[in-house]
C-alpha cells in the first residue's frame, strides 16, 4: 500500500483511550508571507489587472471622427440624438454604437472605362474612400422607344440630426439606393420619356433644368429630409448610333445652308457697297457737272454784264474817234503794201476790212505752176 494510504489509516485508528486523534494544526502564516517564505502580491493588483484586459478585450469606447456621426443602440434601439465626434464610452453586450459618415458624397453614373468600376449600386465596395460612388448609365427610352444612356453626376449627404432615424428606417447599407438611386432614375425616365432622341441635345439645358428641379423636389419630399442634396449635374446624353449619324447629317446639311446663306449676304453686302461706290461716283459727277455749268452760266453772265457795260458806253464821238484810229492803221499799211484793197463798212463803221490783192495774186500765180 503507498506510504501516503498508510498515513491515512493510521490517522484514522482509534488511540487507546478510544477517541481518534485530530490532525495537527498548521502553522498559521503572516500577512505577506507565501510558501517558502516569500510575499504575495495584494489582491488589488489582480482586480486592476482584470478590468484592464476586460477594457482592452471588450474595447468599451469609440472615437468619431470629423464629418462622422455615431447611432447608439440600446438593445437593438437607436437613440434618437446622434453622438458627435469625439471619445464616447458604451456597455459591452448591451449597447454598440455604429460610426456613419455624413461627408459630402458623390454618385457618378456613366459608362466609361475610367468611371465605372461596378455595375452594383447598394455594395459599399462601390464608395471609394473619397465618398465617390460609381454607376453605370441610366438607361431610358425616349418618346419613341429608343434607348438613350444618360451621364450624371449627383453630389448629397446625410443629414446629421436625422441620421438615426433615417437609418433606422431605409437601412444602413441601403439607404442611399432607396433615396438617391431610385429618385434620380425615376425622374431621368419621366423627363427623357417626354422627348425624341434627335431632340435631346438641343434640349439639353432644359433637360438638366427640369431633372434638377425633380429631383431635389421628391428627396425633399420624403419625411424629416433624411438628406441635402448639394447638386444634380447632367454631363453626357449618349444617344443611338443611328440616331448620332442622323444627326450629324442634318448638322451637315445645315452648316451648308448657313455657308450659302452667308455667300448670298456676303454677295449682297458688296452689290451694296458696288451700289453706294456708284451713287458716290455719279453725285460726284454730278457735282462736278453742276459745277461746270455754273461755272459757264456765271462767265456768261459776267460777260453779258461787261457786254451791256460797254455796249451803253459807246458813244457816236467814241466810234467816230475808234474809226479815225483804225484808218490811220491803214494808212500805214498801204504805205507798206500798195496793192492791198480796204473796204469800209457802211456808214463808216469799225471793223473796216482788209484784203491783201498782192498775196492773192501771187497764190494764183503758185496754184497755176
Amino acid at each position: 500500500m503507498p506510504a501516503d494510504m498508510n498515513d491515512y489509516f493510521k490517522k484514522k485508528q482509534p488511540n487507546k483511550s478510544g477517541v481518534n486523534n485530530p490532525p495537527p494544526k498548521k502553522p498559521q502564516q503572516t500577512m505577506g508571507e507565501g510558501n517558502g517564505g516569500g510575499k504575495s502580491a495584494p489582491s488589488w493588483i489582480f482586480l486592476l489587472l482584470a478590468i484592464v484586459a476586460g477594457f482592452i478585450f471588450f474595447k468599451p469606447f469609440t472615437i468619431i471622427n470629423s464629418g462622422e456621426i455615431g447611432i447608439k443602440v440600446n438593445t437593438g434601439k437607436f437613440e434618437e440624438n446622434p453622438l458627435k465626434a469625439g471619445f464616447h464610452v458604451y456597455i459591452p453586450i448591451v449597447q454598440k454604437i455604429i460610426i456613419v459618415n455624413t461627408k459630402i458624397k458623390q454618385i457618378i453614373y456613366s459608362n466609361q472605362d475610367n468611371v465605372v468600376n461596378t455595375s452594383r449600386y447598394s455594395s459599399l465596395n462601390s464608395i471609394s474612400d473619397d465618398g465617390l460612388i460609381r454607376n453605370k448609365a441610366i438607361p431610358v427610352l425616349d418618346k419613341r422607344g429608343l434607348t438613350v444612356h444618360i451621364d450624371l453626376a449627383v453630389q448629397y449627404q446625410l443629414r446629421s440630426e436625422t441620421a438615426p432615424k433615417t437609418i433606422a428606417r431605409w437601412g444602413l447599407h441601403t439607404w442611399e439606393e432607396k433615396i438617391i438611386n431610385s429618385k434620380v432614375r425615376e425622374v431621368v425616365r419621366d423627363v427623357i420619356g417626354q422627348y425624341a432622341a434627335e431632340k435631346l441635345p438641343e434640349m439639353r439645358n432644359d433637360i438638366a433644368t427640369a431633372i434638377q428641379t425633380k429631383v431635389t423636389q421628391k428627396v425633399e419630399a420624403l419625411e424629416g429630409k433624411p438628406v441635402i442634396l448639394s447638386s444634380v449635374e447632367l454631363r453626357n446624353i449618349v444617344l443611338p448610333q443611328k440616331i448620332r449619324d442622323k444627326i450629324e447629317q442634318l448638322q451637315a446639311e445645315k452648316q451648308n445652308v448657313n455657308i450659302a446663306e452667308q455667300q448670298k449676304e456676303r454677295a449682297k453686302q458688296e452689290a451694296q457697297k458696288n451700289a453706294e461706290i456708284a451713287r458716290g461716283e455719279a453725285e460726284r459727277n454730278r457735282i462736278v457737272a453742276q459745277g461746270q455749268a455754273d461755272k459757264i452760266r456765271i462767265e456768261a453772265q459776267e460777260q453779258a454784264k461787261a457786254n451791256k457795260l460797254i455796249s451803253a458806253s459807246l458813244t457816236p464821238e467814241i466810234l467816230q474817234l475808234e474809226m479815225i484810229k483804225t484808218q490811220g492803221k491803214f494808212n500805214e499799211a498801204l504805205k507798206v503794201n500798195k496793192d492791198a484793197k480796204i473796204f469800209l463798212t457802211p456808214g463808216g463803221a469799225v471793223p473796216n476790212i482788209w484784203i491783201d490783192t498782192k498775196g492773192q495774186t501771187q497764190r494764183a500765180v503758185s496754184t497755176q505752176q
